[in-house]
């Protein structure tokens, strides 16, 4: 390759990441015309998004989970569907079915696929824990492999795809919880708390008056599947990557770099998809935060959602009343940090 196209390429590489940064600030914009507070989550959901991968946001009723999934998707101009999960929902009403339909000028009959609301580029499933495991595993396959089968027929998804799932966490009665194979296959469990009360005073001034925000789109589809290959070119040191896969595997009881208070309270840690995700997202928050090599910090700081809904705690755990986020913490201080190059 001579010296000018690498100059070149060079050149051309710059440019798509400036515009990388152009496009989720402007993306963060938008969405704080309509969502206060919350910073963490958004910054999650957008690592998710420019990753490639799903999101499950765990919050109380009145966080605006609905709210800021819908306003995202506005802003990056993508196809938004939203499911409501509830205990009647069948399989078919996600993926869609086939009907018989009768040709009036032949009198022929065939089977016409009309699709669910699982084809969109963003899909809603609000309260995913309301119903039944039947209907949740229908979303098994379209989240892993971008794609649904319905009566023997393979139907490619929309790309970019993306799940973005809520569950509210206190109300336990009629739920039916999510299994691990599909927990596995979410990226972040964002999790959103009250905010504070300066916040609060925000969105009820913002809520209560005649003003209604509108989004402005500031992507494309074809422009963020670009921007998720873009991630993928962010190095990380192989130090880190050896530290990732130390970390994960730490958080199996069985291992021998499992410490004690894991072996104690831990049931089952985390899949290598865990170790992958980590690192994925990891170089997602290091170009977002104009950095072209993932850090140690950009490693600890995602290492909670993505494993927080991947560690399985025992009995001793619960009756300490330890949560998953402390024995997180701890093994996070527990290993030791790698020397970066």
């Amino acid at each position: 390759m001579a010296f000018t196209d690498l100059n070149s390429d060079a050149a051309e590489l710059q440019q798509h990441i400036e515009r990388f940064h152009v496009v989720r600030d402007a993306i963060v914009k938008q969405v704080r015309e309509v969502i206060v507070g919350q910073d963490e989550v958004i910054d999650q959901i957008l690592i998710a998004l420019f990753v490639g991968g799903h999101c499950l946001l765990t919050g109380l009723p009145g966080t605006a989970k609905t709210l800021m999934v819908r306003t995202i998707a506005e802003a990056l101009g993508l196809q938004f569907q939203r499911i409501q999960f509830t205990p009647d929902l069948m399989p078919s009403d996600i993926t869609g079915t086939d009907i018989v339909e009768e040709d009036l000028t032949t009198g022929h009959r065939r089977w016409t696929f009309v699709p669910g609301p699982i084809f969109g580029n963003i899909v809603l499933a609000d309260e995913i824990n309301r119903t039944p495991p039947k209907t949740q595993a229908a979303l098994l396959e379209a989240m892993q492999e971008r794609s649904c089968t319905v009566r023997g027929n393979i139907y490619k998804l929309p790309a970019p795809f993306f799940v973005l799932a809520t569950q509210n966490p206190i109300e336990l009665e009629g739920t039916y919880p999510l299994p691990e194979a599909q927990l596995d296959r979410f990226l972040f469990n964002a999790t959103l708390d009250y905010l504070s009360a300066e916040d609060e005073l925000k969105v009820v001034d913002l809520t209560t008056a005649t003003r209604a925000p509108k989004i402005e789109t500031v992507t494309t589809a074809e422009e963020l599947l670009s921007f998720q290959r873009l991630v993928r070119m962010v190095p990380i040191a192989e130090s880190l990557a050896k530290y990732v896969v130390s970390l994960v595997r730490a958080t199996r009881h069985k291992s021998e770099n499992a410490p004690d208070f894991v072996k104690k309270y831990v049931n089952y840690g985390g899949s290598i998809r865990a170790a992958q995700f980590i690192v994925l997202a990891a170089k997602a928050r290091a170009l977002s935060r104009k950095r072209y090599h993932v850090t140690y910090e950009d490693i600890t700081a995602l290492a909670v959602p993505v494993l927080r809904h991947r560690i399985l705690l025992n009995f001793h755990a619960e009756s300490e009343r330890i949560d998953t986020d402390e024995i997180l913490h701890r093994l996070i201080a527990h290993v030791a940090r790698p020397k970066e190059s």
